[in-house]
């Protein structure tokens, strides 16, 4: 398991949206990125140096701090669209090579290279932004019936990341909570969102919409 790429965001005109700048497209770079948390959502702050999002409100903060995307996933996409898909057009920060990203628990830790630590936090929800990206009408639709979402981390151990860093998981939290659960909970299964419950380290918006539909 590695990192094929590490991806950083450059800042373009957001029609599709209503805002003025998006950093939906992010290009792999050479060389050592530092991976720090940046602290609460609100800021446009990310963990990786360099990058940045527009859409504050909904995107970054602790629990979104590193988006993360399997180049398998990329190619099974590719087929599916007949097109080319390089490394970060889905806006991932880091594409993986060998690691299972959907599949990966709640809570979940993964060492990249020497020093850094990522958890596991949540699912990426598909937006307007990310559909007019690729250009593609229904992607939303298509991307969510896919449940193939990628997932969200948050940085425990800071330090630098570069391309052919080696990933391990280092621990795997006790549920069977997964990205791809957590997604298809939070889209077109609402019925499933009980069972998020017992992952301890999804987000408190996440958990707040379980615990209503568990008291309901």
């Amino acid at each position: 398991m590695k990192l094929l790429s590490v991806n950083i965001g450059r800042p373009r005109p957001n029609p599709w949206k209503g805002l003025s700048l998006t950093g939906i497209d992010k290009r792999p770079v050479d060389g050592p990125v530092a991976v720090t948390a940046p602290g609460p959502k609100g800021t446009g702050a990310v963990g990786l140096a360099g990058d940045r999002v527009y859409d504050v409100k909904h995107h970054g903060g602790f629990d979104q701090a590193v988006y993360a995307y399997a180049r398998e996933d990329l190619d099974g996409w590719e087929a599916e669209l007949g097109r080319t898909l390089a490394n970060g057009v889905f806006g991932e920060n880091l594409t993986t090579l060998g690691l299972d990203v959907n599949g990966a628990l709640i809570g979940e830790r993964w060492r990249i290279g020497p020093d850094v630590v990522l958890e596991v936090s949540c699912a990426r929800i598909p937006c307007a932004t990310f559909q007019g990206w690729l250009e593609r009408e229904g992607w939303i639709k298509q991307f969510t019936h896919a449940a193939r979402p990628g997932a969200y981390l948050r940085v425990i151990e800071p330090g630098e990341i570069r391309a052919a860093d080696p990933v391990q998981v280092v621990h795997r939290p006790h549920h069977d909570v997964t990205v791809a659960l957590v997604f298809r909970a939070m889209t077109l299964e609402p019925q499933l969102l009980p069972r998020l419950l017992v992952a301890d380290a999804l987000p408190e918006e996440e958990k707040e919409l379980a615990r209503r539909r568990t008291t309901a």
